[in-house]
């Protein structure tokens, strides 16, 4: 397998992501990718589950940003309901949009994860600066068409797991 589409870390979701344990191995950034990491592709309303995730991110004293490759209308507007940064129309892989939510969480790639669903972009581009990449399953099988055939390309580099594995660093 290509080590630069490895992510450090896979999990069934986000929820399974251990904060104590991430904290206690230098984290105090997370950047998140939005559309089948935090919810649904372009579903515009957070569960309840995710506002309290949101808020024990937030007690555990990391900084967030959602880093999307989506439309400024959508991130901005997902954003201003979450209460998280965000930075739209991101071009994942292309290093700019992490660098620029790393100046806006006040973080560099020592002390910042990147947390998302796709390999080509979240994790590959997360890579490309050494940060700490988190894999997660799609929350859902309804995706953009390109994305859908992405994902068949991914297979051949990267194997998701059944069941989550343990935080190492």
């Amino acid at each position: 397998m290509i080590k630069i589409l490895q992510p450090r870390l896979f999990l069934a979701s986000i929820f399974d992501l251990d904060l104590v344990s991430l904290r206690a191995h230098g984290v105090r950034g997370l950047i998140m990718d939005l559309d089948n990491t935090l919810v649904g592709w372009n579903r515009p309303d957070m569960s309840q589950e995710l506002t309290a995730w949101f808020q024990a991110v937030r007690a555990h004293g990391f900084k967030m940003c959602i880093v999307s490759n989506n439309m400024t209308e959508r991130v901005e507007q997902f954003s201003k309901k979450s209460g998280v940064m965000s930075i739209p129309k991101a071009a994942k892989p292309r290093r700019r949009s992490f660098w620029l939510a790393m100046k806006r969480m006040g973080t560099n790639h020592h002390n910042t994860a990147v947390i998302g669903d796709q390999v080509f972009t979240d994790i590959l581009g997360g890579n490309r600066l050494q940060l700490y990449t988190i894999l997660v399953h799609p929350i859902d099988a309804h995706e953009y068409w390109t994305t859908r055939i992405v994902r068949r390309l991914e297979r051949h580099f990267v194997r998701r797991p059944r069941l989550p594995q343990s935080f190492s660093h």
